[in-house]
């Protein structure tokens, strides 16, 4: 069995620079991973690419040859790579062991993962291969910084989890960027009251159906619990990659080693 993040959420989130941090990560603990380029458009990498689209198609060429603009070429890139699913993907693939560890850094476009089923039959078809996944949703902690700003991400969130119908880790990041860590430390683990009392402030009277309804969905759906990501801390990437883990079971299969040791005299 093989295992999977697959890395999302809005342009600028900062999902490249989380690769290559986690990459550097597990180089550190002897640990295997291979991060995979989903977004046609990229042109530096931190990281080592083990498997590249542009090798399929890159944005580049498909506004050149098709006159298209950056946000068609970009979804006609990822509709390509979706008919090639069966052929380009299976056969990079095959290059990797049953329980090889596969990272997709994925493009920032919002539609991928909202409502564009580009993304949900990547992952059927990973799971075909016999692939674990996991939704990696990231948010730029610098947006999360009022009420109404973290009920819009919640919500795009929440969007994604319904639409790839995956275990879903949703992730602060650029944390040490943040100034003042109270505004968003008021935000990681709240309390529902808390949220409808914030955003009725607000929001004008005739919302207060609407917020009430708001809250209760991100409550039921536990979408209050972001994990907030620090890159200049070995602890907090450690962290974040042992709930990922959790969800994709990595490691369950791994034989128990025990320790022998002398008891102490008494």
């Amino acid at each position: 069995m093989g295992y999977a993040q697959l890395v999302i959420g809005p342009a600028g989130s900062g999902k490249s620079t989380y690769c290559s941090s986690l990459y550097r990560h597990c180089e550190t603990v002897k640990r295997s991973i291979h991060i995979v380029n989903l977004d046609p458009a990229a042109e530096n990498f931190d990281y080592p690419v083990a498997m590249d689209i542009r090798e399929l198609i890159s944005l580049e060429d498909v506004m050149e040859e098709l006159g298209l603009g950056p946000n068609g070429g970009l979804l006609y890139c990822m509709e390509h790579l979706e008919d090639n699913l069966d052929e380009w993907l299976t056969e990079e693939l095959d290059n990797y062991l049953d329980d090889d560890y596969l990272v997709f850094d994925c493009p920032g476009q919002i539609e991928l993962f909202s409502h564009v089923p580009v993304l949900r039959n990547f992952v059927e078809h990973l799971q075909r291969k016999n692939f674990n996944v996991c939704a990696v949703y990231l948010l730029d902690s610098q947006f999360v910084t009022d009420i109404t700003k973290f009920i819009s991400g919640c919500m795009a969130s929440l969007s994604a989890m319904i639409q790839l119908e995956l275990p879903h880790v949703n992730i602060l990041s650029k944390m040490d960027l943040v100034t003042n860590r109270k505004e968003i430390e008021d935000y990681l683990n709240p309390e529902p009251q808390f949220l409808l009392s914030e955003l009725n402030q607000r929001m004008a009277p005739q919302f207060a159906k609407l917020n009430k309804s708001l809250i209760e969905l991100v409550d039921e759906y536990s979408m209050v619990s972001f994990v907030p990501l620090d890159l200049r801390k070995e602890s907090s990437i450690r962290y974040v990659l042992a709930q990922i883990d959790t969800c994709i079971q990595w490691g369950e299969d791994a034989d128990v080693k025990v320790k022998d040791f002398d008891p102490e005299d008494e």
